[in-house]
């Protein structure tokens, strides 16, 4: 009788149960699993920190710089090579010397003064332009006229270039413009000119050579000129030589002494202008660092 009760009581409980309820256990016992497995509801917020970080740090840009910029780009323009100040060479000896034409101001002059004067070792007065006063500012190149050594007939420096054209040409100025001259106006003048020899002579070789050191007492004169403003127009002009694409000598060197002062024997006794002596060790210099 026990037994039979108990299988109505099954056949009963059986048949009132809904179809689908036997899943709803998981579910009940692991309300958080359902979440998980949506991709949409996964925001963890260090995750997402994370993965935005890469793109907010500079060094994770992979964008290449301008610099890189592909040489077969018809848009690309190559920079402007640099010329550095010209490196020792050999003795080039005397056939390099006599092709150079030194343009330039008082410190120039004495080339061709103390060549006339016994120093055969220097450059004949022949390869030596300046006005006939003897110097030339930076400022004035362009209205100073310039005397032809073979006529001593002035002429304005274009027409002199165009006439001789010369292989080489060597300028020394700026020495005076350090006294007056900022660096713009100094680099702009020195700029104009350059082009111009470049315009007028396209085939000359051109080498803007260093403004030469002054000596102590030179400097307690107090006259604008410096050892100082003479290191800054320095560079200056090498700066100059860069963007035209031209040699800059630094003879200077082969002057100052270990206080970057020039020694007193050096000069002719102003404390500014070299003497025989001392324009040897520059054209000594000119030879070993030719271009």
């Amino acid at each position: 009788m026990v037994s039979l009760l108990l299988v109505l009581f099954s056949l009963i409980f059986v048949s009132c149960s809904k179809p689908g309820d036997e899943g709803m256990d998981v579910n009940l016992e692991s309300p958080d699993v359902g979440k998980n497995e949506d991709p949409e509801n996964n925001e963890d917020p260090l995750t997402g920190n994370e993965e935005q970080q890469p793109e907010e740090t500079p060094a994770q840009n992979t964008t290449p710089p301008t610099t890189q910029t592909p040489t077969n780009d018809p848009q690309y323009t190559p920079p402007v090579q640099s010329h550095t100040v010209l490196a020792q060479t050999e003795d080039m000896g005397r056939e390099y010397l006599d092709k150079i034409y030194f343009l330039g101001d008082s410190t120039t002059y004495g080339l061709g003064y103390y060549y006339d004067h016994g120093y055969t070792d220097l450059v004949t007065s022949k390869h030596v332009w300046t006005p006939s006063s003897g110097t030339l500012t930076l400022d004035q190149w362009s209205y100073v006229a310039i005397v032809n050594p073979d006529t001593g007939e002035e002429m304005m420096l274009p027409d002199l270039l165009a006439l001789k054209k010369p292989e080489y040409l060597c300028i020394t100025l700026g020495v005076n413009g350090v006294s007056f001259m900022k660096e713009q106006y100094f680099k702009d003048s020195y700029t104009s000119l350059v082009k111009k020899v470049q315009e007028v002579s396209p085939n000359t070789k051109i080498i803007l050579n260093s403004i030469y050191p002054v000596t102590t007492g030179y400097e307690e004169k107090g006259n604008g000129i410096n050892n100082l403003k003479i290191e800054a127009a320095n560079l200056w002009i090498q700066n100059v030589a860069e963007s035209c694409g031209v040699n800059y000598l630094d003879s200077a060197s082969a002057l100052r002494n270990e206080n970057g002062y020039l020694p007193d024997e050096h000069t002719n006794g102003d404390g500014l202008h070299l003497n025989g002596e001392a324009f040897g060790l520059v054209v000594q210099y000119i030879r070993t660092h030719a271009c």
